[in-house]
């Protein structure tokens, strides 16, 4: 096991990685203060893993809450039932929350700790890549709404993150590879010699290769959480973790959330994030060219869904987090390793872009 520490003073926390944590329940039970705690997963993952850390609670007072599996039930009506469940049983303000799933369930049993009693404790147990190597880190929480993704939430940190490399073992490849997606954005963000690591070893990583799994989880989150102990509130340099995802929310809130994996929609997103860089000169050719080819290697889209018309992408990324005062932010790179947030670009350049890649 390796232990990260995320440095937030009186909030930090460590991020357990490593094979068979599930079975080790003082990882778990070291950061629960309280004498009851609420299990929160789906209906995929709670069959899968449920028992196994819920076994770890006895003589703790304790309940299970299983939520529909999918990206379309990340809303404010289905955040009721933990709510519910926590109410039924009566759980107070000493309860610990614990989050067993993907990135839905991460960030909904997070904003429901944010919100129950005004704030309660909660445990990360990421099971997808992409929640391990993204969601599950850095205390962003919230919900979707049908004009917006992760409109509704709170910055709320979890007391430690345990993150099992064994529960990879159940995971689709579909949901594989949208979880490399995440892992690439870290090399053209700020690793440069990240990126290089993974084009020499993305055959395998899709064959699941356990110590290049390890090797790349434990890179991404080294790299997350330096950036959200520098900016906890993403008022500046955490907002580069955003590459893609402009355009990526923009496809997934048109497309209906869950029909575009949210990896999948940010793969896109980083290519015209790419394209438009080339445009305003600041990548070259064979930087946006090794970009391209290395999402495809990991078996992701390089264009946006048919349909989706440059006028949509507008519609949708003019609600986005990132305008300020009107004015649209994008995470653009100016090379494999190094990227800006900035608002200052041609309007031309990004209807460029979304032209070219719509027709």
């Amino acid at each position: 096991m390796e232990t990260l520490n995320v440095d937030l003073g009186d909030r930090s926390y460590p991020i357990y990685i490593g094979s068979g944590l599930l079975d080790r329940p003082e990882l778990l039970t070291d950061h629960i203060a309280g004498q009851s705690a609420a299990l929160v997963s789906n209906t995929t993952v709670g069959p899968l893993y449920a028992e196994r850390v819920a076994r770890h609670l006895t003589g703790l007072k304790s309940t299970e809450i299983l939520l529909p599996d999918g990206e379309r039930y990340k809303t404010l009506e289905v955040l009721q039932q933990v709510f519910t469940g926590l109410l039924e049983t009566r759980m107070d303000r000493g309860t610990t929350l614990i989050a067993l799933g993907g990135g839905v369930v991460g960030d909904m049993t997070g904003f429901a700790a944010a919100c129950y009693q005004r704030g309660v404790d909660f445990i990360q147990v990421p099971t997808t890549l992409l929640a391990m190597v993204d969601s599950s880190v850095g205390g962003k929480t919230g919900v979707n709404h049908p004009l917006g993704k992760n409109m509704i939430g709170a910055f709320y940190q979890p007391q430690c993150v345990i993150i099992d490399t064994d529960t990879l073992d159940t995971l689709d490849d579909r949901q594989l590879a949208a979880g490399i997606a995440e892992v690439i954005k870290y090399g053209i963000i700020l690793d440069a010699d990240f990126f290089a690591w993974l084009e020499a070893n993305m055959t395998k990583l899709i064959a699941r290769d356990k110590p290049a799994l390890a090797y790349a989880i434990r890179r991404s989150c080294e790299i997350k959480a330096d950036i959200v102990a520098a900016d906890e509130k993403e008022k500046g340099q955490r907002a580069l973790l955003n590459l893609g995802h402009t355009f990526g929310h923009a496809i997934e809130t048109a497309t209906g959330y869950g029909t575009w994996l949210h990896g999948e929609a940010v793969a896109a997103g980083m290519v015209l994030a790419a394209e438009m860089a080339q445009r305003l000169g600041w990548v070259q050719e064979e930087e946006v060219g090794r970009i391209r080819t290395l999402i495809a290697s990991a078996g992701l889209p390089l264009t946006p869904p048919e349909g989706m018309t440059s006028a949509r992408f507008r519609e949708l990324m003019a609600v986005d987090k990132k305008v300020v005062g009107g004015a649209l932010r994008l995470v653009l790179p100016q090379a494999i390793g190094k990227a800006v947030v900035t608002a200052d670009f041609p309007a031309a350049a990004l209807t460029e872009t979304l032209n070219a890649a719509t027709q």
